[in-house]
């Protein structure tokens, strides 16, 4: 979506009804109410029989567009009202909604978006600027029993007084789009728990729709009073790099008895992980869970540290016994702790801002690209061309960019 396309929209947000107050929590700790350090703005927008809305503030340099009609206004007020009161079907609609392929109605789930942030950003005022929700990614090969995992680890978590979100990141058809995961299945007792919140987030076969779907679904998460937000990814491959650049600490789940452990998992996520857990460590696997332990240890003092507040750590955990789980906890909660002191929590979430804009460019400009005249003109040949070994798939790409530029330039100096 272009910034033609996306500030005036966001001219609109005064338009919808005022920000409710919805006490946030970590843990058990309660924070107070809070109250916006802007001067307080009274606007009068048409479209709701003139009233003057107090709200957030919005840059009067934003164009304005046609205003939302009635349907829409009520439709965005509902689910912004539901969202921060912490009800599970306004959140698991206003997901629908952020994923949708519709024009218009990814114009409205930016509204929306762009009003849980501002939600958010004002109760993290309250909070010394901190981030209020833990993000967590869960990484690991089939068979590592990560929905046990997520399942034992969230029920404690409930348990303790937290809200908790599940995102498998589920891979789909890209045709057409029907997920294959089956989580809430697996996951009976936690999806039963009215303190949590499970849902698959559709990469419809691209990593490019993981980091859209996901990093939306966890705002409206985080605006729905989720404080723990867990993402889990099937398997290991290139949908766990886009996820570790959408958390605050990525976890890499292992198997004891998977054979030759170092050699099957990539380097590149090992050096992304900011916690190594070996799962199934009971019973006659404890101890081949001992010795991935310590190979997996051995294996983290050789790789660059990516924090200087926090040394990768490797634990053992039993999903079927609960061995290990509060000790596993109580590592991610230093890590958090640590992070958050040492100011390489909000670095790495700032950077993880640059990181989905840009992968959202990408992606919008390849869809841009393929969506030119010049270029729809053209690539039916030259795709023939190409796959009948005639010319260079080089060749090609640069005949297709030549083509785009050209049209580009002559439109332009028109």
């Amino acid at each position: 979506m272009g910034p033609s396309v996306l500030f005036p929209l966001l001219h609109r947000l005064s338009s919808l009804s005022p920000l409710r107050t919805v006490t946030p929590t970590w843990g058990r700790c309660r924070l107070p109410p809070p109250s916006c350090s802007h001067t307080p703005c009274t606007h009068s927008f048409p479209g709701l029989n003139s009233q003057h809305i107090r709200g957030i503030c919005v840059e009067s340099t934003l164009s304005h567009i046609k205003e939302l009609s009635p349907p829409e206004q009520r439709l965005l007020n509902k689910l912004y009202e539901g969202l921060i009161s912490g009800q599970r079907a306004s959140l698991a609609e206003s997901i629908t909604l952020v994923e949708t392929q519709h024009p218009r109605k990814k114009e409205l789930a930016q509204v929306l978006l762009q009003r849980v942030l501002a939600y958010r950003k004002e109760q993290e005022k309250q909070n010394g600027g901190k981030p209020l929700a833990f993000r967590v990614g869960l990484s690991g090969p089939p068979g590592a029993g990560k929905s046990t995992f997520i399942e034992v680890v969230g029920k404690m978590l409930t348990g303790q007084g937290h809200k908790v979100s599940v995102l498998a990141v589920d891979p789909s058809s890209c045709t057409t789009g029907g997920s294959l995961m089956g989580d809430k299945t697996r996951m009976t007792e936690l999806s039963r728990d009215m303190s949590a919140f499970i849902r698959p987030s559709p990469t419809s076969g691209t990593l490019g729709g993981v980091t859209r779907t996901t990093n939306e679904a966890i705002v409206l998460c985080e605006g729905g009073g989720y404080n723990i937000v867990l993402v889990e990814t099937v398997g290991v491959g290139q949908s766990e790099f886009a996820v570790a650049d959408m958390v605050d600490m990525f976890v890499l789940l292992i198997p004891p008895a998977g054979g030759d452990e170092l050699q099957g998992i990539k380097r590149g996520i090992i050096e992304k992980a900011d916690l190594v857990v070996v799962t199934k460590a009971d019973g006659d696997l404890l101890v081949p869970a001992r010795r991935i332990q310590a190979e997996y240890t051995s294996a983290l003092k050789l790789l660059r540290k990516k924090s200087k507040s926090w040394n990768p750590k490797v634990v053992r955990v039993s999903s079927q016994t609960g061995e290990g789980v509060p000790e596993l906890w109580g590592k991610m909660a230093a890590f958090r702790s640590a992070t958050l002191s040492s100011g390489d929590f909000q670095d790495r979430r700032r950077a993880q801002h640059k990181v989905w804009m840009w992968s959202l460019i990408q992606e919008n400009v390849l869809r841009h690209f393929q969506e030119h005249p010049a270029v729809r003109g053209e690539l039916p040949q030259l795709e023939d061309r190409v796959t009948r070994g005639a010319i260079s798939p080089g060749l090609a790409a640069d005949l297709l960019l030549k083509a785009f530029t050209s049209s580009s330039s002559s439109s332009s100096s028109q």
